[in-house]
């Protein structure tokens, strides 16, 4: 049984929106979670079909935090309550789906709940040790206590199931579904939970994950001071495999994989699978496993800015604090795509509905991505940036360790463009509002978000 403690003073730690969340109809709280959880040892082979099998092994008490952005009035919510594993692949807590999407979930009325799942989070870890929650502000954090990432799974369960009882008694907040959702390492580790852990718990509604490797993580976890490894050969061997999600998953599920993750340092292909009854993937063609939206426009994207200066801030592929070789992924695709992934998710959950299937990116037989006479990737998920360019877009070809997953922009030049666009803007701007709409028609855009799309696109005209 895990206890909630009553909600801290002040403000939580956390990488997030830097704008204030009230005037946007929203209120931030921040509790401690008490438990004891239990480890689990593998029952059986790891087989690629993702029919894994687990039996529990030790327990251990834990002290984590939840954090959670709520409607401050309850009759906005809409009753879906998202919770993300946090994660901690730079060493601190980032909440990195809540980043890229949080314009829709405020918009629909979300409720979000970030859990501190893993030790480096609390303890230190990661690509920079010694920025975990108990060093960085001790006299707020000190009591928090992680008995390590073997127990990270029931954590989840159980805060998970204890929070959102929470929620619907003391804020009278509407809790009819629960999505599970977590990026890059975080999906790691959610791959593992609906293939080891989901029929048991029998907890959440579906699940949405983001960038995930070939490989789920391992279920007794892994050593925090590992896991930001610059080690490139033990990197890739943690990340390579072919576990796919298993097919008699019991709730619907949902992964959204950019160029980086089919084809780059993530190396998902080998674990590719086809659509069924309750899983959708969607692969996003010229996308990046993170992006300028990511990182220059999510932390003060709050749905008030003007259009001319997201666009600015999308467009600092130079400018972005990433010391990276070559201009990183300029394209907010996959923060257009995410947002309509968890509304496509939700109405799966709600009315049974499954999500348009998409294409796949297109690999030759040296398993290479396939581009056309521009350099964009054919097939695919297919967004206006893409099938009306005016840069090259990719998730790959950006030189580095961990920098390798920003991608790359190369602009292109006055003949490309006078090529695809005789009339010059006008052209442009009329192609590109027709791709978003033929996207926004074929289920992978939100029509809430078109005008906007319109808007930005038109400001990425280099020129006049």
């Amino acid at each position: 049984m895990v206890a909630i403690g009553p909600a801290l003073d002040g403000m939580p730690s956390l990488f997030s929106v830097a704008f204030d969340l009230a005037p946007v109809g929203y209120t931030v709280q921040e509790h401690f979670a008490t438990g004891t959880a239990t480890a689990y040892t593998a029952a059986g082979p790891r087989d690629a079909d993702g029919r894994w099998n687990v039996e529990p092994s030790t327990t251990a008490d834990f002290v984590t935090r939840v954090v959670v952005y709520r409607p401050s009035d309850p009759a906005r919510a809409n009753g879906t309550v998202i919770v993300e594993w946090l994660n901690v692949t730079g060493g601190i807590d980032v909440p990195a789906l809540w980043m890229t999407t949080h314009r829709h979930l405020v918009r629909d009325g979300y409720t979000w709940v970030g859990i501190s799942t893993q030790q480096a989070g609390i303890e230190g870890g990661g690509m920079m040790p010694g920025l975990g929650l108990r060093s960085t502000e001790p006299a707020r954090y000190g009591r928090l206590r992680h008995p390590g990432d073997a127990f990270a799974f029931d954590m989840f369960t159980q805060i998970s199931r204890a929070i959102c009882a929470e929620l619907s008694r003391s804020y009278r907040l509407p809790v009819e579904r629960i999505i599970a959702a977590g990026a890059s390492q975080s999906a790691f580790h959610l791959t593992t939970y609906v293939n080891a852990i989901d029929a048991r718990a029998a907890l959440f509604d579906g699940y949405l994950l983001q960038g995930r490797a070939g490989a789920g993580a391992p279920i007794d976890g892994w050593d925090p001071a590992t896991i930001g490894s610059t080690d490139p050969a033990a990197r890739r061997a943690r990340l390579a495999g072919r576990d796919r999600i298993r097919e008699d998953v019991r709730v619907p599920v949902m992964v959204v994989q950019s160029e980086t993750d089919i084809l780059g340092t993530l190396a998902y292909l080998p674990a590719r699978q086809a659509d069924g009854e309750r899983f959708r993937l969607w692969e996003v063609a010229g996308a990046a496993h993170c992006d300028t939206y990511f990182v220059c426009a999510s932390p003060v994207d709050s749905g008030s800015r003007p259009t001319e200066e997201l666009a600015e801030l999308i467009a600092r592929t130079d400018g972005t604090g990433m010391p990276t070789e070559l201009p990183i992924n300029s394209g907010p695709q996959m923060h257009f795509v995410l947002q309509r992934a968890f509304d496509a998710l939700d109405a799966w959950i709600r009315e049974g509905v499954a999500p348009p299937g998409a294409a796949r990116l297109a690999v030759d037989e040296n398993e290479a991505l396939v581009v056309d006479e521009v350099g964009i990737a054919r097939g695919g998920l297919r967004t206006p940036w893409v099938d009306a360019p005016v840069s090259i877009l990719s998730g790959l070809g950006q030189p580095g360790l961990m920098t390798e997953l920003f991608g790359t922009t190369r602009p292109l030049d006055a003949r490309a463009l006078t090529r695809l666009y005789p009339r010059g803007r006008a052209d442009y701007v009329e192609r590109f509002r027709g791709a978003t709409r033929a996207a926004v028609d074929a289920g992978y855009l939100l029509s809430a978000d078109e005008s906007e799309i319109g808007a930005l696109g038109a400001a990425a005209w280099p020129g006049p």
